[in-house]
């Protein structure tokens, strides 16, 4: 059953098969294959699947981000973002960095990133002398922070598959976002300085009183996410309707730019988004469940026990892994199917399995910005209206960047667990 799955899925994904599609195949193909079980538990695998409460959660942040996008809050972040950093050389391009963090904590998702805050900025800094391949590189890799500050629809699907503690998670990627935004603000301070970019961005710079008075609404979309999970008011996924409140009262009440007519076709794109992405859920969940029953797991575990012996090799070699499988294979996709298999493996070498959650999301998110499959360069792209063979030249020491930051995470677990100890030890 193993080689019918496999060999079924490679030949889905070389022939462009959409990823949900491809998975399903290859699972009806591994029950056919293995003449024991009925086609009956397609169905019943595929709804348990998404039969889950906290994947409530993923429509509700998805729908969050929309409101917001919508109703005026990332233009707010935006404004206050470059009163902060704008004045300095390449403060521009930092602001585009800080902003996507701060509409990372809602959202929950790079692309939405993207789109909401690559609309307003990469015009902005392409108007300001930045070359436009290198504005729509900024926000690429910028926007990965959407996955890893929470909330992060990726880290509530970890979770979800591995039986991991979403709260935890959530808490865990503070170190992590903090470590890849930071980073990337001192690449592009650095890139501007050396290359003379970025001169005149206090030109146009609000004062960051005004900007701080206008943005204190959006602020509290999510410092009520935040605020709520990590003080125990509400879990994870009851913050995402607290989030969908907050994003509405705030778009509709304080800033009246979000209107009753604009509902419809925010939700028709929420209920798109979230479609395709609990088609995958429901696939990747049969898929497990099959490999799971077959083995393979456990015989994956033995293999790299016998030619991995130390920690540090495991999870190297994971991480080239993982860097190869995130350019091809749809982010939600690669978790819901290695997740299962490579999480008890590392438990196994001594790995936290929250620190390896994050590894595993930082890891595929910089499969977000490299192509072929790289969503978030391809929506840069589009809202800068470049083809992507101009980008990926300017892209290089971004990947190089976010890949270092990587390799901190990986091999210093205090950057995930010091923050989540610290928020849990003061909480009780």
């Amino acid at each position: 059953m193993n080689a019918a799955l496999a060999l079924s899925l490679a030949i889905f994904f070389l022939a462009g098969v959409p990823i949900a599609v491809a998975i399903g195949l290859a699972s009806v193909i591994g029950i056919e294959a293995n003449g024991r079980l009925p086609l009956l538990l397609v169905a019943q695998r595929m709804f348990t699947g998404i039969d889950s409460f906290p994947l409530m959660a993923i429509p509700l942040f998805i729908l969050a981000g929309n409101l917001m996008s919508a109703g005026g809050i990332s233009h707010r972040l935006v404004e206050l973002a470059k009163s902060i950093v704008g004045g300095i050389q390449g403060g521009l391009a930092a602001s585009c960095v800080l902003t996507c963090m701060m509409f990372a904590s809602v959202s929950g998702s790079s692309v939405a990133t993207t789109f909401a805050i690559g609309a307003i900025l990469i015009p902005a800094m392409v108007k300001h002398g930045y070359p436009a391949p290198m504005a729509a590189s900024v926000q690429a890799s910028s926007a990965e922070l959407g996955v890893l500050i929470p909330p992060s629809i990726p880290l509530i699907l970890y979770g979800v598959s591995t039986d991991t503690s979403i709260g935890q998670l959530f808490l865990a990627g503070i170190g992590p976002g903090f470590l890849v935004a930071g980073s990337l603000m001192a690449l592009v301070l650095i890139l501007c300085r050396v290359r003379g970019i970025g001169l005149e961005d206090g030109r146009d710079r609000p004062r960051v009183g005004p900007a701080l008075w206008s943005a204190l609404p959006a602020l509290i979309v999510p410092v009520v996410i935040l605020g709520g999970i990590y003080s125990g008011v509400f879990t994870p996924t009851e913050a995402s309707a607290a989030a969908v409140a907050a994003a509405v009262i705030v778009g509709m009440v304080f800033y009246r730019e979000l209107r009753f007519a604009d509902l419809p076709e925010i939700l028709k794109k929420t209920v798109l988004a979230t479609a395709a992405i609990m088609l995958i859920i429901a696939a990747a969940a049969l898929f497990s469940f099959l490999i799971t029953r077959s083995g393979l797991p456990n015989e994956i575990a033995a293999w790299f026990k016998d030619i991995f012996e130390s920690r540090f090799a495991f999870l190297l070699v994971v991480n080239l892994m993982l860097l190869v499988v995130g350019m091809f294979i749809e982010t939600s996709a690669a978790i819901l199917v290695l997740a299962p298999i490579l999480a008890p493996i590392a438990v196994s070498y001594g790995v936290d399995p929250v620190h390896f959650g994050l590894i595993l999301v930082v890891n595929l998110a910089l499969g977000m910005i490299t192509p072929p499959l790289g969503v978030n360069l391809f929506a840069a792209c589009a809202v800068a209206n470049l083809s992507i063979e101009k980008v990926i030249p300017h892209l290089f020491w971004f990947v190089l960047t976010v890949f270092g930051a990587l390799m901190l995470i990986t091999y210093i677990p205090a950057i995930t667990l010091w923050p989540m100890q610290i928020i849990l030890s003061v909480g009780q």
